[in-house]
């Protein structure tokens, strides 16, 4: 399984630590630091495990249509006007702890803006969190302008892009990461979408589920 991007220092880091206190515990002489030691010892591998769990980046078999950013359930499909894309489809997907977090280009295109915003930290599923930190990023598609928004919460505290302006990327390789979190909202022209392939509640998977058909 490979481990995503600028992650490996995060795991390493927590594994050092726990072979430290390992090596504490099989050499204290007295009952109770050893025990301290080995409880330490336990959540410290325990949080290598969840970092390997959570900064997992499995291979996809890329879809075919418009396909989702990110890992997780859609939690909100709306019709609204956007400065950036005009009459669009907004599709947001909500990702849980457990929910791989890098996200991924949905149609190929050219970079045309990376935009960090800053904010609040705010559960990712209210409404309040379009105050939240953002990451937006503007995609020149065949199809016209393309927004994905991705957007920080609670225990996210960092979203690390991948690319940068005037790249060029194809459909589902992969634009960032946010590190443990939780939202990625995706700004579809609607004149050039023929249908949207999914429905509130639906679970997607980046790059692999078809989330829109584009017109002919």
């Amino acid at each position: 399984m490979a481990i995503a991007k600028g992650s490996k220092t995060w795991i390493l880091s927590t594994f050092i630590a726990g072979i430290i206190f390992m090596i504490l515990t099989l050499i204290s002489i007295w009952p109770i630091p050893g025990i301290i030691f080995l409880f330490l010892t336990t959540i410290i591998f325990l949080k290598t495990g969840f970092l390997f769990l959570f900064f997992r980046d499995p291979e996809r078999d890329i879809g075919k249509g418009i396909v989702a950013c990110a890992d997780g359930r859609i939690r909100e499909i709306n019709k609204l006007k956007d400065d950036k894309v005009g009459e669009c489809t907004k599709i947001s997907t909500f990702m849980n702890l457990y929910n791989v977090h890098v996200n991924r280009i949905p149609l190929d295109g050219i970079i045309k803006n990376v935009v960090h915003k800053r904010g609040l930290h705010l559960p990712a599923f209210k409404k309040e969190s379009e105050k939240n930190e953002q990451l937006i990023t503007i995609i020149d598609t065949n199809i016209g302008i393309i927004k994905v928004v991705q957007i920080a919460g609670t225990l996210a505290r960092r979203i690390v892009p991948y690319i940068k302006k005037e790249d060029k990327l194809k459909k589902g390789e992969k634009i960032g990461i946010i590190r443990f979190g939780s939202r990625v909202d995706v700004y579809l022209p609607s004149k050039k979408i023929k249908t949207i392939s999914v429905k509130t509640g639906d679970i997607v998977k980046a790059g692999e589920t078809t989330i829109a058909e584009i017109n002919d």
